[in-house]
């Protein structure tokens, strides 16, 4: 059965909000525990008491790094910071037909004339983000699918790694967590080797330039 400190500190790890605050010794402790009482309760299926709460969140505190560890490096070239505008994303159950409408869609696309066009195929859903031009195209090829979701008035921020980017452990865990804290809602992210693509509502794109404006070396 996990202890109360191992139960807090999963809970404040899964919180960029809480691990920072606590970071930062912003948060009341006191009153953090006593809101943590009952979620805890019910996951140890047994009676935990608020100074012991307190105690674990004051221990973990101390562990936590005096600032961010990890090291943020974006690719120091013009560009590193692109954006995309006016986007649409589709959510399609996968059928046996899937492979053929992707087939088509890249096909009748061509080189998209600068548009946007990305399609990712899970288990069970395809999903297809595209530039508003593309829409008609889209809702051809995949007409005969069943549509699960569809989201407008997105856009699109692309952020240059460095090549080695894949070495560093949780470099996007770090992005990400500056965001949250930042309240920057992600609808999805899209990654290649030297790229990171965040899909945002449009009213969140101008929170999510300056916050990864910070992390950029010169």
């Amino acid at each position: 059965m996990l202890s109360i400190s191992t139960k807090v500190e999963r809970i404040v790890a899964e919180s960029p909000f809480l691990s920072e605050g606590l970071r930062r010794g912003l948060i009341n402790l006191s009153e953090l525990a006593r809101q943590l009482q009952p979620q805890l309760q019910d996951d140890l299926w047994k009676p935990v008491g608020q100074a012991a709460v307190v105690m674990a969140l004051r221990r973990l505190s101390t562990r936590l790094p005096d600032s961010d560890t990890q090291e943020i490096v974006l690719a120091q070239k013009s560009g590193q910071l692109t954006a995309r505008t006016d986007l649409v994303e589709f959510t399609f159950r996968r059928s046996e037909l899937t492979d053929e409408c992707h087939r088509q869609l890249l096909e009748k696309s061509g080189a998209g004339h600068g548009l946007f066009l990305t399609i990712t195929r899970g288990n069970n859903e395809v999903m297809v983000i595209c530039s508003r031009p593309l829409i008609p195209l889209v809702e051809e090829v995949f007409g005969g699918e069943r549509l699960l979701a569809r989201l407008e008035n997105l856009n699109a921020v692309t952020l240059q790694l460095t090549a080695d980017s894949w070495r560093t452990p949780g470099i996007y865990h770090a992005i990400l967590k500056k965001l949250a804290w930042d309240k920057v809602n992600l609808i999805n992210l899209i990654s290649t080797r030297t790229e990171l693509t965040l899909i945002l509502e449009k009213e969140h794109t101008g929170a999510a330039f300056t916050v990864l404006s910070t992390m950029i070396t010169h």
